[in-house]
């Protein structure tokens, strides 16, 4: 069974999501699971990972509302603030939600480079392991050399680095993104997504051979079994389609074992996110 391990939903707020500027215009509507149902069809997706984009609890219960109604939606990643010294409390009452899977704090967005490493965050983050959350790093690859030191202080707690950590595909920088995300993969907790590429690199002017090199570092490092595919939709629209996104990584992994293949595309995010997902792409 396939799964997108990394797509978002929203109801368009400008007042809010001040992230979208005017050069991704685009984004700029509603995206609801109605928009996705035919780009998981149409590309042979069971289900999805829905991942938080605004920083609230309001958006948590927004994507675990459309989770109830929504069977496609196997999990979601949402947002609680890991800081905050009544944290537990709010972990327990999340805890009731059966699809909720794990939380994610926009960190690469944090004036503070070492924010990942902040003591209250570290606590806050500890605390995930304890009732079976996940946490989504989201960074910029200037940030990767601290979220090692993150990772390895939080051995038994599940990671999974987004997007890669966000390559800087446009202007074919490799060796310092390369040696980082080398040092991460050695820590067994860590997993990684292959998603979010096409908007690191010249939008909608891209060739699949401008991403082989950053592929070959992250299956090195990782290797199948901590690899998992994910869209980024919508936020791929900005430099390419649904279909082309999940191609690009089609077609690398095209030499790959049946299983290695399975795995990327599905196994890794349910092994990962404790999801078990029907042909029908109903979640257990």
């Amino acid at each position: 069974m396939e799964i997108d391990a990394h797509q978002h939903f929203w109801r368009y707020d400008p007042q809010r999501d001040l992230w979208i500027t005017e050069e991704m215009a685009i984004l700029r509507r509603d995206f609801l699971p109605a928009d996705l149902a035919g780009e998981l069809r149409s590309s042979g997706v069971q289900a999805c990972i829905a991942v938080q984009a605004d920083q609230s609890e309001a958006e948590t219960l927004f994507l675990l509302q459309l989770a109830e109604r929504h069977p496609e939606i196997a999990g979601v990643v949402g947002w609680v603030d890991l800081r905050s010294s009544g944290l537990r409390k709010r972990l327990e009452y999340f805890s009731r939600f059966p699809k909720l899977v794990g939380f994610r704090h926009i960190a690469q967005s944090e004036p503070d480079d070492m924010f990942l490493l902040r003591e209250d965050f570290l606590r806050g983050v500890t605390l995930l392991s304890e009732f079976g959350f996940t946490y989504d790093i989201l960074i910029y690859p200037k940030h990767l050399a601290v979220a090692v030191e993150f990772a390895q202080k939080l051995p038994h707690q599940k990671l999974v680095l987004d997007h890669m950590a966000k390559p800087l595909i446009k202007s074919r920088e490799i060796r310092e993104w390369a040696s980082c995300i080398k040092a991460i993969a050695e820590l067994p907790n860590v997993h990684c997504k292959v998603s979010g590429l096409v908007t690191e690199a010249k939008w909608k002017k891209w060739k699949p051979a401008d991403f082989k090199p950053y592929l070959d570092v992250a299956f090195e490092a990782f290797g199948t079994q901590r690899l998992m595919f994910g869209s980024d939709w919508p936020v791929c629209l900005l430099s390419g389609t649904y279909a082309s996104v999940k191609s690009l990584v089609a077609e690398y992994v095209s030499t790959c074992s049946h299983a290695d293949r399975e795995a990327v595309f599905g196994l890794n995010a349910q092994r990962f996110y404790h999801r078990e997902v029907s042909r029908h792409g109903s979640a257990a």
